[in-house]
C-alpha cells in the first residue's frame, strides 16, 4: 500500500501542490512552521476523512480561500485509486473515489490505510483513557467497518444521552426515552467491546515482542483491555455482553440521575499498560513509557499488515528527534516492508541515515 501522488489546493499554506513520493522511503525535510505537518494531515485525510488536529474544516482552508481540495493518486490491494475530497467552495464536503461520489468516510479507509506518530504520542501511556481509546479507534475504523459505523452509532447515542441527563430538570418527560437509548447504547457497545478486545489482545502479543528488543529483553510489557466492570469476559458471545451492560446502567441509573452524566458505558475504556507487572503509567520512567508508546504504534503497524494484507502507510512527524539515538536506530530497524513519510529539520542527520527520496519544504512550497 502506497501514495503515489498527492495535490493540493488552498489547504493549509499551501495554494496549489503537486507532490510525488517515493514508494519506499520519503524524508520531508525543512524549518518549523512551513507546511512539513500539514503535507502529512493531508494525507491522513484521504485515509479517514478528517484532521487529527482540528474537528472543523475550516481551519484547514488557507486563509482568504473559500475552501481547499485533496486529491491523492494511491495503490493498495494491487489496484490504482484516485481519491479526492473538495471542501467548502459554497458547498456540502464531497469526497470521491476514481470519480465516484461516496456517502461515507469508511470507504476511504478502504482504499489507504495510515499509521500516525508524532511526538506527542510518545506520551499516550502517561496520558488519560481518552488518549489510548483514540489510538485504539483510529485503527479500528480504519480496519473494521463494522466497527466505524458502531463508534458513529454509539458516539450519536451517548451525546443524545447525556442532553437528556442535563436537561432533566426542564424536560423531566425527557427521561422517558432513556430505557430506549440505554438499550440501543448497550447494544453498540457490545459491538465496540467485541473488536476492542481482539485489537487489544493483538496489540499485547506484538508490542511485548517489539518492547522486549527495544528494551534489550530487561522488561516484560503487558496491555490489558479495561471496560465496564460488570463484562466479565469481554470475547464473550454479543448476547451476554450487551446483558451486562444493561445490569451495569441499571446499577448506575440513580449515579447518573444526580450526576446528570453518562457514567455507563464502553465510552470509560482503557487499555492498562504495565511494565514488569507495575503500572506503566505510575511508575515507569520517561525513556520507559517512550518505548511502550513505541511498542504500541509499531505494534498497530503489524496489525494492520495481519489483516489487510500489506503495510499501511507510516507518518513519522518530526518523532525520531525526540529520541535518544539507541531508540531512533531501533526504529529505522523496525520500519522497513513499507511506505514511510518521515518529517524532520534540514540540520537533522535523517538526510543522510535514509536512503529515499528527500522533499525540502519552505513556506507551503515543495522542492525536491
Amino acid at each position: 500500500m502506497q501514495i503515489n501522488n498527492v495535490y493540493l489546493e488552498n489547504f493549509r499554506n499551501y495554494s496549489a501542490q503537486n507532490i510525488s513520493f517515493d514508494p519506499i522511503c520519503n524524508v520531508i525535510s525543512g524549518e518549523n512552521a512551513q507546511g512539513k505537518t500539514n503535507l502529512l494531515e493531508a494525507i491522513i485525510c484521504l485515509s479517514t476523512g478528517r484532521s487529527p488536529r482540528t474537528r472543523g474544516d475550516r481551519e484547514l482552508i488557507h486563509f482568504g480561500k473559500d475552501g481547499y481540495r485533496i486529491e491523492g493518486l494511491i495503490f493498495s490491494r494491487n489496484r490504482q485509486f484516485l481519491s479526492r475530497i473538495d471542501s467548502g467552495f459554497g458547498k456540502k464536503k464531497k469526497i470521491s473515489i476514481n470519480k465516484v461520489n461516496i456517502k461515507s468516510y469508511i470507504e476511504l479507509s478502504q482504499t489507504l490505510n495510515t499509521i500516525f506518530f508524532c511526538p506527542e504520542d510518545l506520551q499516550l501511556i502517561k496520558e488519560g483513557a481518552a488518549a489510548r481509546r483514540r489510538f485504539m479507534d483510529v485503527s479500528l475504523c480504519q480496519l473494521r467497518p463494522n466497527y466505524a459505523s458502531a463508534l458513529t452509532e454509539y458516539s450519536r447515542l451517548h451525546e443524545h444521552k447525556t442532553r437528556i441527563l442535563r436537561d432533566q430538570t426542564e424536560r423531566p418527560d425527557m427521561l422517558n426515552t432513556l430505557p430506549d437509548f440505554n438499550k440501543r447504547l448497550a447494544i453498540t457497545g457490545a459491538v465496540l467491546i467485541h473488536y476492542r478486545a481482539r485489537f487489544a489482545k493483538r496489540l499485547s502479543d506484538y508490542a511485548e515482542t517489539t518492547h522486549r528488543e527495544c528494551s534489550g529483553g530487561n522488561e516484560k510489557l503487558e496491555i490489558t483491555y479495561k471496560t465496564v466492570k460488570t463484562v466479565t469476559n469481554p470475547f464473550d458471545n454479543q448476547k451476554t455482553i450487551i446483558e451486562q451492560l444493561e445490569k451495569h446502567q441499571q446499577e448506575h441509573y440513580a449515579a447518573e440521575l444526580a450526576s446528570k452524566q453518562c457514567l455507563s458505558g464502553p465510552h470509560k475504556d482503557d487499555l492498562e499498560v504495565s511494565l514488569n507487572g507495575l503500572s506503566a503509567r505510575s511508575f515507569a520512567s520517561q525513556g520507559q513509557t517512550r518505548t511502550a508508546a513505541l511498542a504500541l504504534k509499531l505494534a498497530a503497524r503489524e496489525i494492520h499488515r495481519e489483516i489487510i494484507g500489506e503495510y499501511p502507510v507510516l507518518l513519522l512527524d518530526d518523532v525520531l528527534s525526540e529520541l535518544d539515538p539507541k531508540r531512533q536506530e531501533f526504529v529505522l530497524n523496525r520500519i522497513n516492508g513499507g511506505q514511510v513519510l518521515i518529517t524532520c529539520c534540514e540540520d537533522d542527520r535523517l538526510n543522510q541515515l535514509l536512503k529515499g527520496k528527500v522533499l525540502h519544504v519552505k513556506n507551503g512550497i515543495i522542492s525536491e
